[in-house]
């Protein structure tokens, strides 16, 4: 990541401090047992990634803490938006997915996106993890970090809550689609 990304005016710094924590209050049932003012403190002697959480932000992600590694201190954070952030799809899985394409190809790819924002796409774990915090993705769908002995056969992974139950599927990686966008993760 290059050092202009990471700047985040003194405005826009204390607008994500709000949001997050009105978010962090809201929904306690994602982070029990941890006070936010421990988590506003992590997040000022981090600031460098504050950038990839406004990111998250810009695109509807709505990041929300979801977790906390004891052994590292680090603070989990996804994409807790209700569906697939919008700012987010129409990608289809990684580039050598959207250079495969003839013709109709998308504007990016969720790989190349996450990365750019400083993120980690969902693995299938943390996707069912995320699902059991609230029912999320009922009417989109969400790209998933694919292992690579499916992404060499040509397929990804991807996500969505339907009949009350949590499906993962896969489709050729270089399938992209209106409602089809990925949920990141970051540690800070």
């Amino acid at each position: 990541m290059n050092n202009k990304k990471l700047d985040l005016s003194k405005e826009e710094f204390q607008q994500l401090l709000n949001i997050l924590q009105a978010r962090f209050e809201k929904n306690m049932c994602r982070h029990a047992g941890l006070a936010w003012a421990s988590v506003e403190a992590r997040l000022i002697k981090n600031q460098e990634t504050l950038w990839s959480l406004n990111e998250m932000e810009r695109t509807g992600g709505e990041p929300d803490v979801v977790g906390y590694d004891a052994e590292s201190g680090e603070l989990i954070f996804f994409d807790c938006s209700k569906e697939s952030p919008i700012g987010r799809r129409n990608a289809c899985y990684d580039r050598a997915a959207l250079e495969s394409r003839k013709a109709n190809k998308p504007n990016d790819n969720a790989l190349d996106m996450a990365e750019a924002m400083g993120i980690e796409l969902l693995s299938e774990a943390q996707y069912r993890a995320l699902q059991e915090l609230g029912e999320f993705d009922t009417k989109t769908s969400s790209w998933l970090k694919t292992p690579p002995e499916i992404r060499k056969l040509g397929g990804a992974l991807f996500g969505d809550r339907r009949y009350e139950h949590v499906f993962i599927y896969h489709n050729g990686a270089e399938s992209y689609y209106g409602a089809r966008g990925f949920r990141g993760c970051l540690r800070v």
